[in-house]
């Protein structure tokens, strides 16, 4: 194995973890998008998590995550929204 084979290696291994972490969180937020417009994806979630919401429940997590999706979206990136 060459010096040059291990750098591009290297350089290669850090390529894909970049990307692919970029490549997850686009797929997350995209994921939370749909979430936010379809109440029975954001149910279904809620089940698998153990918690049966009704709702009254369910508006209220639609619209914390619209808050929070906003939020993102003007860049403010802290918990709170606080600067």
């Amino acid at each position: 194995m060459t010096m040059w084979t291990v750098i591009i290696s290297i350089i290669t291994l850090i390529v894909g973890a970049v990307g692919g972490f970029f490549a997850g969180v686009w797929y997350l937020r995209k994921q939370l998008e749909k979430m936010q417009n379809d109440p029975e994806m954001l149910k279904k979630m809620a089940k698998q998590m153990g918690y049966n919401m009704n709702n009254q429940q369910m508006q209220k997590a639609q619209q914390m995550m619209k808050n929070q999706n906003q939020q993102f979206t003007k860049g403010n990136n802290r918990p709170g929204g606080r600067r």
